[in-house]
């Protein structure tokens, strides 16, 4: 199943059923788990650990050396789950330093030009569209959305179910469950029609709605916010989720594009 016109470096570790096609470049100390398969032009380089089920399609670049001045040529680390679909010419670059990593979770699809910085974690389920950029130190939570040419600017949050429109560029941290849209970034409602079809209950809804209003329609300060939702929002693991996330927040997107 390994052409014998691709590079597989000796120290390399290879599971059950791999396919690594022709002019695919894997490097010495790279991981590959079991049935996974390695498009034409690929690279999978140097401190690359992956998991099962994964397909890397033509031209992407796995384990990329850090876009970042502190990086001093150390041996770092990418790792990444199962079930991913890293599309062509994604590029995700390992971490600064041998304490850190680069984390992609488990059936996340990485779309055409995706670039996800050094130090940033992709967790589960999410859809990373065509040309978006990750910057270092990100942080995507799990079921999120970007679609195409997101950028999200160093050391910011994306929460899950949250939907990035088009084009948006963010250096805040975007909440969960909403829909984010327009340059300046802004708030635009929550994401009622993704958390219906994945059977979020009516009384989720309501409460996230809800939650939200107190931070984006009472025209307080977050802090208020936050102190408005734990008095007048039922407690849920959506609500519990909200404020855990917006407590820990260094400033999030708000109504008018500027930032809160």
């Amino acid at each position: 199943m390994i052409s014998p016109l691709a590079y597989v470096d000796s120290k390399a570790q290879i599971g059950e059923n791999v396919t690594i096609h022709p002019f695919a470049y894997i490097d010495k100390d790279v991981v590959i788990g079991d049935n996974c398969e390695i498009m034409p032009y690929a690279s999978v380089l140097a401190g690359t650990t992956m998991g099962k089920n994964n397909r890397v399609f033509q031209g992407a670049i796995l384990g990329a050396e850090p876009q970042d001045f502190m990086f001093k040529g150390e041996a770092t680390r990418l790792q990444i789950g199962d079930n991913n679909y890293i599309r062509e010419y994604a590029i995700i670059n390992r971490a600064t330093t041998p304490e850190g990593e680069t984390v992609i979770g488990n059936g996340n699809y990485l779309l055409k030009g995706t670039r996800i910085g050094h130090d940033s974690r992709v967790d589960d389920s999410c859809i990373l569209g065509n040309d978006s950029d990750i910057a270092g130190n990100c942080h995507i939570h799990s079921c999120a959305v970007l679609a195409g040419r997101v950028i999200i600017k160093d050391n910011c949050r994306v929460g899950s179910w949250a939907l990035v429109k088009s084009g948006c560029r963010s250096d805040k941290d975007i909440p969960p469950y909403i829909l984010a849209a327009h340059n300046p970034i802004k708030y635009a409602g929550i994401n009622a029609f993704i958390l219906r079809q994945h059977n979020f209950s009516n009384e989720a809804i309501e409460n996230i709605a809800l939650a939200y209003r107190q931070v984006y329609s009472s025209g307080t300060s977050l802090e208020n916010g936050i102190l408005r939702i734990k008095e007048v929002v039922s407690r849920s693991p959506e609500t519990d989720y909200i404020l855990s996330f917006l407590e820990s927040a260094k400033g999030i997107i708000d109504t008018s594009g500027e930032n809160n």
